[in-house]
């Protein structure tokens, strides 16, 4: 066998290996979309004002919110839009709101005692006025967007989640960090796509 032919051996494995990682990574974060539901909040503009005041309807939507599952959330989508539109008018800011769910891609995210892989969620999105500015993401179910390390794990546990989700979520490892390069990484290519829609 040739050095040529070596290269080339050793770099298909090295591709099967990485497709083969990557499938499996693909099928972990997908199983974990399906548990959770993400939250997307975008503020009218990035000035000082709008991102204060995105933050603050952040805060009133997951009040209205906390406790509800996917089905209650989806009929409570007016409630939650009501929420916001309050929080706008408390602040004398009278732009439009908007309030939906759908499915979104996201990148990997850190949130202090917790991190979400990149991948395709389904998210309760609040656009505030011409939705320009910075967003904000967190988890609207389960409630877990400030809880501490312990309560978090507790609340994924009664979601549903196995041993290995609430592990691929809260460890801090280079293993994990290295999963979610990965998953960045198939999301670039498109592997995302055509999923949950």
């Amino acid at each position: 066998m040739t050095g040529r032919t070596r290269w080339l051996l050793c770099g298909a494995l090295l591709l099967t290996a990485v497709i083969l990682s990557g499938a499996g990574l693909l099928g972990e974060q997908r199983a974990l979309a399906e548990k959770l539901i993400r939250l997307h909040v975008v503020a009218n503009s990035d000035s000082e004002a709008d991102q204060a005041v995105k933050l603050q309807v952040r805060d009133a939507v997951l009040e209205a919110a906390e406790g509800m599952d996917e089905a209650e959330l989806r009929e409570n989508l007016p409630r939650l839009r009501e929420a916001a539109r309050d929080c706008l008018r408390q602040n004398g800011v009278s732009h439009p709101v908007t309030v939906s769910l759908r499915w979104e891609d996201f990148p990997t995210r850190h949130y202090g005692t917790f991190s979400l892989p990149a991948g395709r969620y389904e998210a309760l999105r609040v656009t505030i006025g011409a939705g320009e500015g910075h967003n904000w993401w967190c988890v609207v179910f389960p409630s877990i967007c400030f809880r501490a390390a312990a309560e978090l794990e507790e609340a994924a546990v009664s979601a549903g989640f196995t041993d290995e989700e609430v592990r691929l979520i809260t460890e801090d490892g280079g293993t994990y960090q290295l999963k979610f390069k990965l998953l960045e990484l198939l999301a670039r290519f498109g592997w995302f796509s055509g999923g949950n829609q």
